[in-house]
């Protein structure tokens, strides 16, 4: 079971936020670089108007007539960002930070975008050099944390988080990720202890309350696991992962009826989970296992488990299962050639 985190993406004032460029090009520089300047004012009044091909071409233009103008490439990685193209944006704001190391603005945008695009190493350095800059940013230290909790560097993401909780201890995203490390290294009573922080914080966040289910169940808590899960799902009645881990606990409580409706509305909800096949397959199999005279939910249980296999292959357990009981040929044939009794 996985846990999921939260992580904070930098906000400036206004979104695509610029610094203002009066006085970017002086009276006694080149000629050029005065029409660069003159190009950064043409540019923000575009992004003012969300005009981002317009911007994109006046900063472009900026950054071949003054290669050495900071906020240009700063501006241009920007645009790049809000039209996608998250290679290009790397690249300005790597420009703009070499040019101008002082800018936490830019060591956060370059940090921001080589996470979105999964550089994970490039992405922790940048946000270290960021919270150089600026030692006590919430937003660029619990980015931070994310980063080395998705790179696997578990002691790394805890510290991170609790000096994130040290700067601002009314966010419950620190307390929600510290959780979810705190789980990875199965130190399951601090998980706990974390999400339950969380929640006194924001007690309507469903996910965490799945989380605090999920590392409940790990400890076979499942009484306790169910009432988390009951509430998420009154607060979010279409989460589909919350239905699927009630099924499992009522499933281990052998509650199995009740365990097969929840599922059922999981995958109602969401048909594509692999880990909610798996389950309705274990109850039907349970089913079968203690009415034999119902054939009908062994082949649905296996059934169930080819689907999950489908949309995951790599689950050998359920292989196994599949191998186990499913019906052998010879017994498949001579069930087929059996006439009905009358």
């Amino acid at each position: 079971m996985h846990s999921y985190l939260l992580s904070w993406r930098w906000l400036g004032a206004s979104g695509l936020v610029l610094a203002v460029v009066a006085g970017c090009a002086p009276k006694d520089t080149p000629f050029a670089a005065i029409r660069a300047g003159l190009r950064c004012e043409r540019g923000q009044k575009a992004l003012e108007q969300e005009n981002l091909d317009a911007a994109l071409k006046e900063f472009q233009r900026a950054v071949e007539l003054n290669p050495k103008l900071a906020m240009a490439h700063s501006n241009l990685g920007k645009v790049q960002k809000a039209k996608g193209n998250l290679g290009a944006a790397a690249t300005a704001f790597a420009n703009a930070v070499k040019l101008n190391p002082k800018s936490f603005d830019d060591a956060f945008s370059l940090a921001d975008v080589y996470h979105k695009m999964a550089r994970l190493a490039a992405a922790i350095q940048a946000y270290l050099h960021a919270c150089e800059l600026q030692p006590k940013n919430f937003h660029a230290r619990l980015n931070l944390g994310v980063c080395y909790h998705q790179a696997a560097e578990l002691d790394s993401a805890i510290d991170c988080y609790t000096k994130a909780i040290e700067l601002d201890p009314t966010q419950p995203a620190s307390y929600t990720n510290l959780g979810a490390a705190y789980d990875a290294q199965g130190k399951y009573y601090e998980a706990i202890h974390a999400y339950n922080k969380s929640l006194e914080r924001d007690g309507e966040q469903p996910m965490v309350l799945v989380n605090l289910a999920g590392t409940m169940i790990k400890q076979e808590r499942f009484a306790a696991a169910q009432r988390a899960l009951e509430r998420a799902i009154e607060l979010d009645p279409e989460l589909a992962m919350a239905y699927e881990r009630l099924g499992y606990c009522l499933f281990r409580m052998k509650q199995y009826e009740e365990a097969l409706t929840r599922y059922e509305w999981a995958e109602t909800l969401d048909p594509n989970r692999a880990e909610t096949h798996a389950g309705l397959g274990v109850v039907r199999m349970a089913m079968y296992l203690q009415d034999g005279s119902k054939p009908e939910f062994r082949q649905a249980a296996i059934e169930h488990w080819h689907r999950s296999l489908e949309i995951q292959p790599d689950q050998p357990k359920i292989r196994n299962l599949i191998a186990k009981y499913r019906v052998p040929a010879d017994q498949a044939s001579a069930v087929l050639m059996e006439s009905p009794r009358k």
